[in-house]
């Protein structure tokens, strides 16, 4: 997620749009700026004159992809109220679900939970958020996420589950409290 992009708009129901004018991408710049920095009051406005709250960029990361990922609680309630899909994955088959695990987004993660996200959700890599929790040691969000039923057993593509990820990644915390867990569950 760069901080500054060229910005194609797209939405799930059309595909990729045709080209546009300056003024047009203009204002799609100040859109996904406005993702990035979490202001939920012009980003209520844009919806309010029919932004379509699935709006992607040239990346395939939606607004609401920005908003979880950057840790705007405010602007990701908004989103998903107005209609944003919480399971719309970027061109790298990215999830904002994935992004919060990333980012240990714990409050971000409940919010998408709730509005539907599919808590064992994949790309095309299999990795779940569990997993990505797993990975870069964050034991809060390993807890969310079993409690919203995650799979402990869950394996990516290349057959690594969440234990796995946390050892390949040096996350002792994480490898620890599975294992721990693990162990509970067959003994």
């Amino acid at each position: 997620m760069q901080a500054i992009e060229e910005t194609t708009m797209q939405d799930e129901a059309n595909g990729p749009a045709p080209e546009f004018d300056e003024e047009t991408l203009a204002l799609a710049a100040m859109v996904f700026e406005a993702a990035r920095r979490g202001d939920a009051v012009a980003m209520a406005d844009f919806l309010d004159k029919g932004l379509p709250p699935n709006l992607r960029n040239d990346k395939g990361d939606s607004l609401l992809m920005l908003a979880s990922y950057h840790g705007h609680v405010e602007l990701t309630q908004l989103l998903l109220t107005r209609g944003a899909d919480p399971s719309l994955t970027n061109d790298r088959g990215q999830t904002p679900l994935a992004g919060a695990a990333f980012k240990g987004e714990t409050g971000i993660a409940q919010l998408l939970l709730d509005h539907g996200a599919s808590v064992d959700g994949t790309g095309p890599d299999g990795r779940t958020p569990l997993m990505m929790a797993a990975m870069f040691n964050r034991t809060a969000m390993v807890e969310t996420f079993l409690a919203r039923g995650a799979d402990l057993n869950a394996r990516a593509v290349d057959g690594m589950d969440a234990l796995g990820a946390a050892k390949a990644m040096g996350a002792q915390d994480t490898a620890a409290q599975i294992a721990r867990l693990k162990a509970e569950a067959t003994g």
